[in-house]
């Protein structure tokens, strides 16, 4: 992704390894600093997942990848490594596609592993590059798209899910306008996504979470891409809470409402949304922020990070095998095994 840094564009992913170290983006710090936060054991890397300092379910696959990689040289058993990345976030289901992965080539080579979590993260890369392939021709020039949270190449190493269509489209030339949910409680529209399109140079504005019924009621509002954490054979998506109001708005105003992300996103485990676990993040979040609280002393909160969309609500998947229905979705799973 092109980052603006010291008055320089310059190219970075959202992590890579160095050596025996995992080099991430620090996504607490941002848009006001761009800190990078080094892990060089299992506990440092289970914080930087836990703790938001990387997220996105693309990027913590990458993430937990080359965390069970690197776990032996840390001086971590395989299978207590395994299960240490596995509890740190249970809603994202690429980090169990990346951990079941990577530890099936550690079982008969240790260092294999190291070279396998590369090369699922280069795979990672390109398939996004391939969802912005697919999902750039759904916008004609001077489109103007909503999001929701932040898909972009923080949340999946590079190029991203939801914003991979919007790069590929203003990389091309066309004028592609963004409506950027803030996205409490963690702000992952109003700090990364558009710290991200700035970086581009793509026109876009921050709105608050409950102003974008009234875009679509408006007509300012001509398609809706979303990311996704974990996606049923059925269709069904768990994302970031909030996901499910702008699905329903859409369907009432005629707004054709897109979810971008990797076959690596589908769990072809599951019976039904039901089966999806829900995470519950910490009360704090939503009484304040940054800090500081904002809420009456005393005050309780509820906290659910993701909620599910059913597949009645989605206009089509945008995947690196192209833009496909929720009928299509069990035969592409089969295929690629």
């Amino acid at each position: 992704m092109k980052v603006i840094s010291g008055g320089e564009v310059k190219e970075l992913r959202a992590l890579w390894r160095e050596g025996e170290e995992i080099v991430f983006i620090d996504q607490r710090m941002l848009p006001h600093k761009l800190v990078f936060y080094r892990a060089s054991s299992l506990k440092e890397a289970t914080v930087a997942i836990r703790e938001m300092i990387v997220r996105g379910a693309p990027a913590i696959g990458a993430a937990g990848a080359l965390s069970l990689a690197l776990s032996h040289r840390w001086g971590v058993d395989l299978q207590e490594a395994y299960h240490r990345l596995k509890e740190t976030r249970p809603t994202a289901y690429d980090l169990f596609y990346a951990l079941d992965r990577i530890r099936s080539v550690m079982k008969d080579d240790l260092e294999g592993g190291v070279v396998e979590a590369e090369r699922y993260i280069e795979e990672v890369v390109e398939r996004c590059r391939r969802i912005g392939e697919a999902g750039e021709e759904l916008l004609e020039d001077g489109a103007r798209v909503l999001t929701h949270c932040n898909a972009g190449a923080l949340a999946t190493v590079d190029w991203g899910t939801a914003l991979a269509p919007i790069r590929m489209a203003s990389r091309r030339g066309r004028k592609v306008f963004v409506w950027v949910d803030e996205t409490r409680p963690w702000l992952q529209g109003s700090r990364l996504t558009s710290w991200e399109l700035m970086g581009e140079g793509i026109e876009h504005r921050i709105i608050a979470d409950n102003a974008a019924g009234h875009l679509m009621q408006r007509g300012e509002v001509d398609l809706v891409i979303v990311g996704a954490d974990r996606i049923t054979p059925g269709g069904d998506v768990a994302n970031k809470i909030g996901t499910l109001e702008k699905a329903v708005l859409a369907r009432e105003f005629g707004v054709p409402f897109y979810v971008a992300a990797p076959i690596s996103t589908f769990d072809p485990s599951l019976k039904d949304w039901r089966d999806i676990p829900i995470e519950e993040r910490r009360e704090e979040e939503v009484l304040g922020f940054g800090g500081v609280k904002v809420a009456p002393e005393g005050a309780r909160a509820k906290n659910p990070s993701f909620d599910v969309t059913p597949a009645k609500y989605i206009t089509a998947y945008i995947t690196e095998l192209g833009v496909i229905g929720k009928d299509e979705i069990k035969r592409y799973l089969k295929e690629v095994g």
